[in-house]
């Protein structure tokens, strides 16, 4: 029985090495890679510029929102500026209850006239028409330029 027992073992290696000797021979068949077509093409690029679009729109909310200027100790905010040369602006800035009008240049920044922030609200609030509120930096630069020689003139004598 020992014998026999051996035979099976035998052959049953034998038959399994046969057939693992002819898988190994056998080779797949070639399967060719998939065919790029247009609707995958118009699918790739509808993706990218998904992607592109979502990047944009989180740029501009994020300008809009202007984390920056919301927290509560920032103390100095931008107004508005007008460029008025390659390298100079003006710039309104408030700082508490003052607005400042400042000259920035290369180098070196000058107050040019400061306001109260309570009179440039009751000009704010006097113009409601979007084309005014829009010209309401214009306005308010041309009376401090047309009040600033007058300035100069009392401090100098």
């Amino acid at each position: 029985m020992h014998t026999k027992a051996q035979r099976i073992i035998t052959s049953v290696l034998l038959v399994t090495s046969l057939t693992a000797g002819a898988v190994e021979g056998v080779r797949p068949t070639f399967t060719p890679p998939p065919t790029v077509t247009s609707s995958s093409i118009v699918q790739i690029i509808f993706s990218l510029l998904l992607v592109l679009a979502a990047i944009v729109i989180v740029a501009w909310l994020l300008k809009r929102v202007n984390v920056t200027q919301h927290k509560s100790g920032n103390l100095l905010k931008v107004l508005g500026g007008v460029a008025i040369g390659q390298r100079e602006r003006i710039v309104l800035v408030e700082v508490n209850d003052t607005w400042l009008v400042v000259g920035v240049g290369p180098g070196q920044i000058r107050t040019l006239h400061t306001l109260e922030k309570q009179e440039a609200q009751k000009t704010e609030n006097s113009s409601h028409d979007s084309t005014q509120h829009e010209n309401k930096f214009a306005k308010l630069l041309s009376s401090v330029i047309n009040h600033q020689p007058a300035s100069r003139n009392k401090n100098a004598s």
